[in-house]
């Protein structure tokens, strides 16, 4: 088939391109270039690249219309953040490709009532991030007439993965920490630990795209989490770490309002927004309907990237 993927050098694209290129697919990523993929691959040298400006093409309404006109089969959008720039799109489309994907987040839960959390719980999105995510996938799955335009919504976690910092075990991308917990120094959690952090490696979701893309019958006018099979608690993530690099977890455990003050106000802000999500979700419904079955436990993803950070400096 014929697949666009808008935003497909990213995370996510770094392992979904060269998945789909294997599958015999012909690929073309709507992108500005900005970016090379965290990973070479030789697919890479199939692809088709379109160079295109969302922004300045959905000021002037033209977006939707320009990704229509590369007459595909499946448009894969990746990077669509407000409502209205996912309606443009789906209005262009509708009636003319045969599936459409849009890549969400857990974060469409807020806060947590029961945990795992399934995809069918009430909604409670906390921020705008996450509110205009769930705005995204009511418009796709229920505003939209699936015959007109056939959608997917996936829900990814916490992305990890060779390239790039793992949400650290204090809810920010501070690395500091883990040079902290490998040299056995003390380091500062908010609260008691207790929060959790729902992981997935990048590929583990690249897996569930194809599989929706696979299993499209099924897939369609449906959300999907795609995680790993469990989620870390802060405490238990920062001790089995510790325990990865030869030592015994040296931790204490204080207030936010100590915690802050010990770090950076942009991680202090990353870090208070993971501990209220507090993300635990369930993949029941991606096992059941797709087969999903990622290949990384979080613990195992997270070892991956820092091994590759180390590998960096």
């Amino acid at each position: 088939m014929k697949i666009v993927i808008i935003g497909g050098t990213g995370h996510i694209g770094t392992f979904l391109v060269p998945r789909l290129i294997e599958a015999g697919h012909e690929v073309t990523i709507v992108s500005r270039r900005q970016s090379d993929p965290y990973q070479a691959h030789k697919g890479w040298q199939k692809v088709n690249f379109v160079a295109l400006d969302r922004t300045a093409l959905e000021k002037t309404g033209e977006f939707g219309q320009a990704i229509a006109e590369l007459a595909s089969d499946v448009v894969i959008d990746l990077i669509s953040f407000h409502i209205d720039s996912t309606r443009q799109l789906a209005e262009a489309l509708k009636g003319r490709i045969k599936l459409f994907m849009h890549c969400g987040t857990i974060w469409v839960h807020g806060y947590n009532v029961l945990v795992p959390t399934k995809e069918s719980d009430p909604r409670q999105p906390i921020d705008e991030y996450g509110v205009q995510k769930n705005a995204i996938e009511h418009y796709l799955l229920h505003e939209v007439d699936q015959f007109q335009l056939p959608s997917t919504v996936l829900h990814p976690g916490h992305i990890v993965g060779p390239g790039w910092t793992p949400i650290t075990p204090v809810g920010n991308v501070d690395q500091e920490i883990y040079v902290k917990l490998a040299s056995g120094q003390e380091v500062l959690i908010p609260n008691q630990g207790l929060e959790t952090l729902h992981h997935v490696h990048a590929d583990d979701v690249a897996l569930g795209f194809c599989l929706a893309l696979e299993h499209k019958e099924q897939a369609v006018g449906e959300s999907f989490h795609l995680l790993s099979e469990r989620a870390l608690t802060w405490r238990g993530y920062a001790e089995f770490l510790a325990e990865w690099y030869g030592q015994s977890a040296n931790l204490r455990f204080v207030s936010f309002d100590e915690f802050k003050q010990t770090t950076t106000p942009e991680h202090a802000k990353l870090s208070w927004e993971h501990l209220i999500h507090s993300s635990n979700g369930s993949i029941e419904k991606a096992r059941q309907v797709l087969g999903y079955h990622p290949r990384y436990t979080s613990l195992e993803a997270i070892q991956e990237s820092l091994i590759r950070l180390k590998e960096q400096g």
